[in-house]
């Protein structure tokens, strides 16, 4: 039997001048896709010291083991680097990752609905 191996899209958004970036995240995280945006990440905090970030998971499978390992390390390398985090979703385990993600960093972190995305970006844009 044949291994089905999930496809992940990673979109990225810079808004606000780069202060924030929108990271889109479809089907399954894998650790290739870590290349796609720690390189964005790191460039924007050298610019701007703390950035603000909105990550939208849509039809979003979660992480191979990989990928949660890259998740850990960047965790840790960004603790201090992520001002404000709005994670935008569709699905009660979505909700519950806020609540997660809040140990390892000290961005103030916050979940919204996938219909609230604009209350996102205005949370994210506010003081």
């Amino acid at each position: 039997m044949s291994e089905v191996k999930e496809i992940a899209a990673v979109t990225l958004k810079e808004a606000s001048g780069g202060k924030v970036l929108e990271i889109e995240l479809t089907g399954r995280l894998q650790k290739e896709d870590y290349g796609q945006f720690l390189p964005v990440v790191g460039r924007l905090v050298k610019e701007h010291g703390k950035i603000r970030m909105l990550v939208e998971m849509h039809d979003f499978h979660g992480w191979s083991a990989g990928a949660l390992w890259e998740d850990i390390k960047f965790d840790v390398k960004h603790f201090r680097d992520i001002e404000r985090l709005a994670i935008v979703g569709e699905k009660a385990w979505e909700r519950g990752m806020a609540a997660f993600c809040k140990p390892f960093t000290t961005a103030k972190v916050r979940y919204f609905e996938r219909g609230a995305i604009e209350q996102a970006r205005a949370w994210l844009a506010g003081a």
